[in-house]
């Protein structure tokens, strides 16, 4: 039996009437995958109650295990909800599971979590899949209500609670929209508790997916589950060509890779002179006018008589031509890779 959240993951019936998820086919799924290297520890190594279950799409939440449920990695399970209970799937447990949910929220309050119910029953594990049968179809007839009512949105998502007594439509608007009369005609229409959430453009793509250009699975929608905002200004701390639209991802935004490399470009900007300084050569004025930080070299352009010369500099020589200069020496020759250029 084939999972619709994600359609690869098949589902294998246990002892006492539970499912689990079989552990190669949940992670070929690779959608909010967690490594958890105590999971073969024994049970006693495991003090905390803390349990991360994973839902649709990049949702995950932290929920309490009160009833001492025996728990492993792809189990199914059914969690206490505002309204009836909702079905996910266990990715960490244990003492990793308080670590990340103390990283993600450091002041919340253990006693205000919510509770594991129990291990989802077949009975469970079919009106789930039964309600995410019904996400599609619900989406394209919210989007004809919506269009009808004449709003400025759309409807990118619907997710179905475990229990099919409540949906989730998310919706991406660029103003703020009056949706009152909108929840009414859907909860007329689809006979559940209806909660709007609005969406990004960045969270959209990460429920949608595809390939980006470096040709691998995008980030947000297989492990990137933290979607800050990413500022215009990491091009120019990055010393890249100030291009944005090559920078832009499937979502319109500049890309979220353009953080994984910043530390170490700030690291070696750090290298560099605070100003690069004109360097005097028997020539004339050679100007600085290009850096390449992970190589670790300057650009200069200066004339030699009629020819304007383009030279790549090492930034070690950078350093002993500035220390020549104020010494009163003028520099020859700038060394290092020259490319001429008649005027």
């Amino acid at each position: 039996m084939a999972c619709t959240g994600c359609g690869t993951m098949k589902l294998v019936p246990n002892k006492n009437n539970s499912v689990s998820v079989t552990e190669t086919q949940s992670n070929s799924c690779n959608k909010l995958n967690t490594f958890d290297w105590l999971d073969t520890i024994p049970e006693s190594i495991h003090t905390s109650d803390i349990v991360e279950v994973r839902f649709k799409n990049t949702r995950k939440d932290y929920y309490r295990n009160s009833f001492s449920l025996k728990l492993n990695r792809n189990d199914i399970v059914a969690v206490e909800s505002a309204v009836g209970h909702d079905v996910g799937i266990v990715s960490l447990r244990g003492n990793l599971a308080e670590k990340q949910w103390k990283r993600k929220a450091p002041n919340a309050d253990f006693n205000l979590l919510k509770v594991i119910f129990r291990k989802a029953t077949t009975s469970d594990v079919q009106i789930w899949l039964d309600s995410q049968l019904l996400e599609n179809p619900t989406m394209l007839k919210a989007r004809q209500i919506a269009a009808m009512l004449g709003l400025e949105m759309k409807i990118s998502d619907i997710e179905y609670q475990g229990d099919k007594r409540k949906a989730t439509f998310y919706y991406i608007a660029d103003q703020r929209i009056d949706y009152r009369e909108l929840i009414k005609l859907y909860a007329d229409e689809f006979k559940v508790k209806i909660e709007m959430k609005q969406i990004g453009v960045r969270q959209e793509a990460g429920r949608i997916g595809g390939i980006g250009s470096c040709g691998r699975e995008l980030c947000c929608s297989t492990w990137r589950t933290e979607l800050p905002s990413i500022s215009q200004t990491l091009v120019l701390k990055q010393n890249l060509t100030p291009n944005v639209e090559k920078y832009l991802g499937q979502c319109g935004k500049l890309k979220c890779c353009l953080t994984y490399e910043l530390e170490n470009y700030l690291e070696a900007k750090e290298e560099f002179p605070k100003e690069l300084i004109e360097l005097e050569t028997k020539y004339g004025i050679a100007h600085p006018f290009k850096i390449d930080l992970i190589k670790r070299t300057v650009w200069y352009s200066y004339k030699i008589g009629s020819i304007d010369t383009h030279t790549e500099v090492s930034l070690d020589k950078v350093k002993e031509y500035i220390l020549q200069n104020k010494k009163g020496i003028k520099i020859d020759k700038l060394e290092l890779k020259v490319t001429q250029t008649e005027a």
